[in-house]
């Protein structure tokens, strides 16, 4: 009986389909044409990966951007890790079933998935401060096995923060490699590329970086090609999202704090967030911001409060993502604005997590840890309008390419190259 393919799967932060028809080198790199793949909205890393893993759309699996609200207990976690986020239901549950092997490396969400192979960074922070870093494995010795084999551990500050680098990238690729050579190489592989993103942020599509970022990125995935021919694995690469300019930060919170909607409690000289009581709150994500209210007939209160800020390009109700997670109300930034969580006007009132890359304790994603701001005591900056990249809509197409056997054209949806990849699997050739 003819056998299910081998297939390696690379996710490549930022990838947008402009920019690879700019940099035609990324095509060369892997001998493959890159084609338009619309994200889904809104076009994020944890949504793009939950629909890739699901075969669903948001409305399906829930996961509205990369931050997560628990209205019962009234926080706010952005990268929170958990696999149980998403719905059961896998792509390659078939191939599992049939006994194949499946491998995810650095992707988020991805602790407790049904994988036989997982790497994540996982990082224990510590009570007096600082972290000792460390990554989660299965199982469990996998991690020291990668270490040895890359020879050196991964480095959590070259993969987010004022020091991320291509120096993350290099240590997945890497650890990719190993993985499709070892003796128990799965049959499907997921792995993870991040530096691009992190250049087109700091500086924009045109930045003066941006050339040798993508360099980088084109010798990678040459890397990850050639390893995956050798090993006989198919080939799918796809991006995420593409990267816009960003000219203006747009702060709903500071509107909402404004009409007294949102409430806040002062600790010395800061303020903080009292979600307990505040009417809403903008749980901010690059170009899309879910507005949570608590009472359903103020919406329209907060509706008001909202339209004003000149560079919102729509307000929507929550049948823009179509899901109980998502906010009562959702939104859209124009193209070049983006939203930033902050509520305060003066540095002063700033909570001390503001000036530290502290993932977890904001209400909102901040591209500013990219930055450096003070230096004593080491801390990142707070001004929104150094950040030059940006993305969220889905009119800007992300870009793929496969050497896949498929009976189509590559699709041009994410939802609908995830369904190509499960078929795949599930279909012997």
């Amino acid at each position: 009986m003819p056998a299910v393919p081998r297939i390696l799967v690379v996710q490549v932060a930022a990838l947008g389909h402009e920019l690879t028809q700019r940099f035609p080198g990324l095509a060369a790199a892997i001998g493959l044409p890159f084609t338009p793949c619309t994200p889904p909205f809104p076009a994020v890393t944890c949504t793009a990966q939950a629909t890739f893993r699901t075969g669903l759309d948001t409305a399906g699996h829930g996961v509205v951007c990369n931050g997560v609200f628990n209205r019962s207990t009234r926080a706010v976690q952005f990268w929170n890790q958990s696999a149980a986020l998403l719905p059961p239901g896998r792509i390659w549950d078939a191939l599992r079933a049939r006994g194949g092997r499946v491998g995810i490396l650095c992707w988020q969400q991805s602790l407790g998935d049904s994988a036989d192979l997982i790497l994540s960074p996982a990082p224990i922070h510590k009570h007096g401060g600082g972290m000792i870093q460390d990554c989660y494995t299965r199982p469990p010795a996998l991690y020291g096995e990668l270490r040895r084999a890359v020879g050196r551990p991964f480095n959590l500050h070259r993969y987010w923060g004022p020091m991320a680098s291509a120096q993350s990238s290099r240590w997945i690729a890497d650890a990719t490699d190993h993985v499709l050579r070892s003796p128990q190489k799965p049959d499907l592989l997921l792995t993870y590329i991040p530096h691009l993103d992190y250049v087109l942020q700091k500086q924009g599509p045109d930045g003066p970086g941006v050339a040798a970022a993508v360099a980088e990125t084109a010798r990678v995935l040459g890397q990850l090609a050639d390893s995956a021919n050798q090993q006989g694995y198919r080939l799918v690469v796809w991006g995420d999202y593409a990267i816009t300019p960003a000219r203006r930060p747009l702060f709903p919170n500071r509107a909402l704090r404004q009409a007294g909607l949102f409430l806040t409690r002062q600790v010395r000289r800061h303020t903080y967030p009292d979600l307990y009581a505040s009417p809403a709150f903008a749980m901010a994500d690059h170009q899309a911001a879910h507005v949570y209210v608590r009472d359903p007939a103020r919406v329209g209160e907060v509706r008001r409060a909202l339209e004003g800020i000149n560079g919102i390009d729509r307000v929507m109700d929550h049948t823009a993502c179509a899901h109980t997670q998502a906010g009562e109300l959702i939104l859209l930034a124009a193209p070049g604005a983006w939203f930033a969580y902050p509520w305060w006007e003066d540095d002063y009132e700033a909570p001390d997590y503001a000036t530290h890359v502290d993932i977890h304790s904001k209400i909102g994603f901040d591209p500013c840890e990219l930055f450096w701001g003070r230096l004593f005591p080491p801390g990142i900056s707070t001004d929104a309008a150094r950040v030059r990249g940006t993305h969220g809509r889905t009119d800007w197409p992300a870009a793929c390419a496969t050497n896949l056997e498929l009976d189509a054209p590559p699709p041009d949806t994410l939802t609908g190259l995830s369904q190509a990849v499960r078929t795949c699997l599930s279909t012997p050739r």
